[in-house]
């Protein structure tokens, strides 16, 4: 009777993780950005996923050459603790959550094909309040979140350089 409790609590995980799967994936295709929105949306995730990577660089320069890609980061991380340790501890030091990063990674997968890449200069000269148009456009609450927390991590490096 155990042993079928615990397979059955997996399964509703499982199925539960897949639905909240299926809304991030549905809320990002489903809002039709106009093609600005799109791109200052994309260039601050491109930037947050690089410096996501950079930073964990930083904290493990033994592994740097192991480590080229943020993909190979996500795919160790459950097998080194090392690179776990790393990689949690960034997370924890920009603010973020590892769903904020699965929703970067979806908005990235879905729309980096027709996405441009804006520079701080020309993002700020389009839409100088990004904040306000993710709240107003996007009401997918746990996508909203992490655009909002993928431009906090930006504008906070971009201050602490100054």
């Amino acid at each position: 009777m155990e042993n079928l409790t615990q397979k059955f609590e997996f399964h509703r995980k499982t199925l539960e993780s897949q639905a909240v799967q299926d809304e991030m994936w549905t809320a990002v295709l489903e809002i039709k950005f106009t093609s600005l929105e799109l791109n200052v949306f994309y260039s601050y995730i491109t930037e947050t996923l690089h410096y996501l990577h950079s930073q964990v660089l930083e904290k493990l320069p033994d592994l740097k050459r192991g480590l080229p890609t943020l993909a190979t980061v996500l795919k160790r991380k459950n097998n080194n603790k090392h690179i776990k340790i790393a990689w949690e501890t960034v997370l924890e030091a920009l603010g973020l959550q590892e769903e904020d990063v699965k929703a970067f990674c979806t908005f990235f997968i879905a729309h980096s094909s027709k996405a441009e890449y804006y520079s701080a200069n020309l993002r700020k000269t389009y839409i100088p309040d990004t904040t306000l148009i993710i709240t107003n456009i996007v009401k997918n609450q746990v996508l909203q979140t992490s655009l909002l927390h993928a431009v906090q991590v930006i504008e906070k490096k971009k201050t602490e350089k100054s």
